[in-house]
């Protein structure tokens, strides 16, 4: 298999039946063996239904049905867990992303690269609640991960599966998937692509998914410099906040047995006494991260959802399994 385009659906039924004749389209002339993998993420309108239709007659169709939502980024991990293809492609299914672009990507990785980021040079949203917070979310992803992309937010994107099936995607962490690439030292390019307005349905997303933004780019931003040595960021905080609580309470005992200062009713006492235990938990706070990191790398199979059912087109066999996978 050449290449698998995995795809995260959400109320996406009147997208579908246009989606995939696109795919097909711009890929079928390539002369690539591919699959297109969907993974309907719990749609509450008919989505799973057109989808299951479609896998009747299409072979290169894969479908995924989880349980409930489980959101975009356990999603695309579902995706990535399923896909076959030595290349990945990963797309949106409302239309805004051209499956046209895909193999000019696919060029660009042949050229040595590892992964092909899109970026909607012309992006065709609303300014104030889509363009305006994406801006700002760009700018403060790119300063902090020190990983200069125009567009964080296009979902098109195309890489090697060798670095796809390393990303462990979890949390909202699918936006930072350049960010989580470069880290691994892999060598990433930005193309611009083409975008479109939405056709069918209403936007996922709004200026309330910033705030999302900014907490998850702590955790990145913690995950790119200490995943591996979390007591030099606990161990060090609390080393200075005990060393200054001490020189707190040194001063305050020098004070009362010199000049006999009274100590009942100094503010600084309680400062001192504060610092020295927050300090003593930010050091014990570092050994138990040090002891969660190494569970976390050494933990294996352990995926953020539950599938509810399976479909594989005729040409795989055409099964149809339900219950837990």
């Amino acid at each position: 298999m050449d290449l698998s385009v995995v795809i995260p659906i959400y109320n996406e039924e009147e997208s579908i039946p246009r989606l995939l004749p696109e795919i097909h389209k711009a890929l079928a002339p390539t002369g690539l063996r591919y699959e297109i993998v969907c993974v309907d993420d719990g749609s509450r309108d008919k989505s799973f239904q057109v989808l299951a239709e479609a896998a009747k007659t299409d072979p290169a169709l894969v479908v995924v049905r989880f349980r409930r939502n489980f959101g975009q980024t356990a999603a695309m991990q579902a995706g990535l867990d399923e896909a076959r293809g030595a290349n990945i492609a990963f797309l949106d299914a409302d239309l805004q992303n051209d499956p046209a672009d895909i193999p000019a990507m696919l060029q660009k990785l042949d050229e040595g690269h590892d992964m092909v980021a899109g970026w909607r040079a012309n992006r065709q949203d609303t300014f104030v609640n889509r363009k305006l917070p994406s801006m700002i979310a760009n700018r403060i992803i790119s300063s902090t991960t020190k990983v200069r992309l125009h567009d964080y937010g296009c979902t098109l994107k195309v890489m090697r599966a060798d670095l796809a099936k390393t990303l462990n995607l979890y949390g909202e962490m699918h936006r930072f998937i350049p960010a989580i690439a470069d880290w691994a030292g892999s060598s990433i390019i930005e193309m611009p692509v083409n975008h479109r307005a939405r056709q069918f349905g209403v936007s996922k997303y709004g200026i309330g998914r910033t705030v999302r933004v900014v907490l998850d780019l702590l955790v990145v931003r913690f995950m790119q410099s200490y995943v591996t040595k979390p007591m030099q960021v606990f161990g060090l905080g609390g080393m200075a906040s005990g060393a200054l609580g001490v020189l707190i309470l040194l001063w305050l005992t020098l004070s009362k047995l010199i000049w006999g200062t009274p100590l009942a009713d100094r503010p600084l006492l309680l400062l001192g006494v504060l610092l020295v235990v927050v300090g003593v938990q930010l050091v014990s706070m570092g050994l138990v991260a040090d002891l969660l990191a190494r569970t976390y790398h050494e933990a294996q199979g352990k995926r953020p959802f539950h599938v509810r059912t399976r479909i594989v087109g005729p040409g795989a066999g055409g099964a149809v399994e339900e219950g837990e996978a």
